[in-house]
């Protein structure tokens, strides 16, 4: 079960590295035009904000994956907290942008977090 959190959680993490990139590098290019089905005038009046939104994504990522690596002691509660805020995100996401955000960031996260309680 252990291992199954850490591979989960890694998931979760590389997602969220994923979605640093996408909204700090790619939001305004070909990728983020497709990704998010907006025009390129749309996507380069909001590459600002994209970018600020990205950065919290990253911040997630790392504390995901300070759970991974960190102190033996300090892996749980990190683990617990990160994810369960990762969960909120993905919730209030869904319900003010898409709901397709409650599959690909809630979801895994509410997965992996119930592996780690396991």
């Amino acid at each position: 079960m252990v291992l199954a959190s850490q591979i989960l959680t890694g998931l979760v993490a590389a997602l969220h590295v994923y979605f640093l990139v996408l909204e700090m590098f790619l939001w305004a290019g070909p990728v983020g035009q497709k990704t998010f089905k907006r025009s390129a005038a749309e996507q380069e009046s909001t590459k600002v904000l994209a970018a600020n939104q990205g950065l919290y994504n990253g911040f997630l990522a790392a504390g995901l994956i300070w759970s991974l690596v960190g102190a033996e002691h300090l892996q749980y509660p990190v683990r617990v907290f990160f994810l369960s805020c990762v969960i909120v995100a993905g919730i209030y996401g869904a319900m003010t942008v898409g709901r397709s955000i409650l599959f690909v960031q809630a979801l895994p996260a509410i997965a992996a977090l119930a592996l780690t309680v396991l």
